[in-house]
């Protein structure tokens, strides 16, 4: 089944708080692994004080992360990778090269936006070897009273990657629910928005 690949190219962009809240949403429908293949390991972390022990299985990236992501979507319905901040890294090569999907938040920065055209040539020699992988950007972090925030979308039309319907807006329950152990999803009243985004956007994922 689809093993999404979570990739950036810096620091910052949202990469886990995505991976996890992802995650997060299938789960309701379907059967998830997350592979922490970032170094940092802060999907792994997450994992430690998250209640969610019965619903979203995290594992540590192996060496041949290739075997093991194609081993998990044997056995789940999604996999689910979380990449290290550089698209140089081999975990982000070989994630890219056995992915079906890669999703790649960024932020409305002009470091951001510099960033994915490195993205970009990655995607491109990734289809070398894997011909049906996609890829899709997902503005993320999104402030609509910014300049920088309304000309994003437009910004990201020189990029040849695909960019989603949905963005996720700057919203503060994604790192209280981080230090919670929990997702958007379990924040009630005060997630409601952010999973409805999610919600959106697992929409075009999976359609």
């Amino acid at each position: 089944m689809p093993v999404i690949a979570v990739v950036g190219n810096k620091g910052g962009t949202g990469k886990t708080t995505l991976s996890v809240n992802l995650a997060a949403g299938l789960a309701r429908q379907a059967s998830i692994a997350v592979v922490d293949a970032d170094p940092q390991g802060s999907s792994l972390q997450w994992r430690e004080i998250a209640n969610v022990q019965d619903s979203i299985s995290v594992f540590p990236g192996s060496k041949n992360l290739q075997a093991q992501a194609r081993e998990f979507a044997g056995e789940f319905d999604y996999v689910v990778v979380d990449c290290p901040p550089s698209v140089l890294a081999p975990q982000t090569v070989s994630a890219l090269e056995v992915g079906d999907l890669a999703l790649i938040p960024v932020q409305p920065s002009p470091v951001d936006l510099w960033a994915t055209v490195h993205i970009e040539r990655a995607i491109v020699n990734a289809r070398t070897i894997n011909r049906s992988l996609r890829s899709l950007l997902v503005i993320n972090q999104l402030e609509m009273r910014t300049t920088l925030s309304r000309v994003v979308r437009e910004a990201l039309t020189e990029i040849s990657l695909p960019v989603a319907k949905t963005a996720l807006r700057r919203r503060a329950v994604y790192r209280n629910s981080a230090l919670e152990g929990k997702t958007v999803f379990e924040m009630g009243a005060r997630g409601a928005a952010a999973a409805e985004e999610l919600e959106r956007l697992i929409q075009e994922v999976t359609t």
